[in-house]
């Protein structure tokens, strides 16, 4: 069976954020002018009520369409801030709520602008966040309602989207977090330190070097980041792993080489040494590749970009497999997946040296950290 790769989830919030101001009074449509003058990402939408009390750059909806409105812009915008009562909100979005992985962050505003409600997706989604600028931006009280911001202490969703990192399995964030509001014991496992770093000493966790290592304590909960794949745990669903973006695909391949053989190829060696697609941070290849369909095609699919190299700087690297004649008559260059590789991953070290088939090569990478 073919594997599909997992496609990048959760949002920041961040003046890349586009996010929807939906105003339906004329009190609403002067709050939400002053929020999108004021915030960076916010286009305003306003019953054709008081459109003229909304200034310029507005988009206007008939009084009516008020839920048809929401529901096509439900999956275009990252974020709604909802100028009207909450009750309102939740009988309009209730239809469309699917995952707090993919569904937007909802901000609930009253037109006097006292209030900023993160109702909605709070923390992967960007709400608390969104909410707090609001309440900047207008003088209002931001409400949050996340348990773990109420009393002051970090959570594990949080962490992950601070660092860029893909949440292996959404559901354990809510009994990792739960341990944490119950002062359980947690045990960490994070090669990269930055979780001990993040976390500040909030929290009864300790950090540990292996899994064995935490697992022979008392802990009744498991935090491990990792790209690798590990083996069933004694409390499973009390282990979350957070996957760091720090693999690289150094990929060649024949023209016309479809996605599906790209892919097929790519899952067996992944599969092979143990390691998670959702760590894969990017595609690297030579120049002519940059519009090679079959791998344009899979990039998409993994969510990440593909970074091309121009001869020069790929010849220019030591790689540790044999020069390649074919790469050399094709492209120009000794070799392409290991330099390009190591190129993207800023010198860093290669977990696969050059595996080909018929249409294929890679090698994978691990990303330098910035530090070394």
């Amino acid at each position: 069976m073919m594997t599909v790769f997992p496609t990048v989830s959760g949002k920041a919030t961040s003046p890349e954020m586009r996010v929807a101001v939906i105003a339906i009074t004329g009190a609403g449509a002067r709050l939400g002018q002053r929020l999108c003058a004021s915030v960076a990402g916010l286009e305003l939408h306003v019953s054709s009520r008081y459109v003229d009390q909304a200034g310029s750059g507005r988009h206007c909806f008939e009084p009516t369409g008020l839920k048809a409105l929401i529901a096509s812009h439900w999956k275009k915008y990252d974020g709604f801030v909802m100028i009207m009562a909450t009750g309102i909100v939740v009988r309009m979005i209730a239809p469309l709520l699917e995952s707090k992985e993919t569904d937007p962050a909802v901000v609930v505003m009253d037109d006097a602008g006292k209030f900023a409600i993160a109702l909605l997706s709070g923390h992967l989604g960007g709400a608390n966040e969104l909410a707090e600028q609001c309440a900047v931006a207008s003088g209002a009280n931001a409400v949050i309602t996340t348990a773990t911001d109420a009393n002051d202490l970090p959570s594990f969703d949080m962490l992950a989207k601070s660092q860029g990192w893909i949440i292996d399995d959404i559901g354990r964030i809510k009994t990792l977090n739960t341990l944490l509001l119950d002062n359980e014991p947690i045990a960490v496992i994070d090669p990269t330190g930055r979780a001990q770093t993040w976390l500040h000493g909030r929290g009864n966790i300790t950090f540990h070097e292996t899994v064995a290592e935490a697992a022979a304590g008392a802990a009744r909960g498991f935090l491990i980041v990792t790209a690798n794949h590990l083996p069933p745990l004694t409390n499973p669903e009390q282990t979350l792993i957070l996957r760091p973006r720090n693999l690289v695909l150094g990929i060649g391949c024949n023209r016309g080489t479809p996605a599906d053989e790209i892919e097929a190829f790519v899952s067996l060696h992944l599969a092979q040494h143990c390691l998670s697609p959702k760590s894969v941070c990017c595609i690297a290849s030579v120049g002519a590749k940059r519009d090679e369909d079959g791998l344009i095609a899979f990039a998409e699919r993994l969510g990440v970009p593909l970074r091309c190299f121009e001869s020069d700087e790929l010849n220019r690297i030591t790689f540790p497999s044999p020069p390649s004649e074919h790469a050399l008559a094709a492209v120009g260059v000794a070799a392409v997946a290991e330099p390009a590789a190591i190129l993207a991953s800023n010198g860093g070290r290669l977990l696969l040296n050059k595996v080909k088939s018929a249409n294929v090569t890679l090698a994978i990478a691990e990303v330098k950290p910035a530090s070394e």
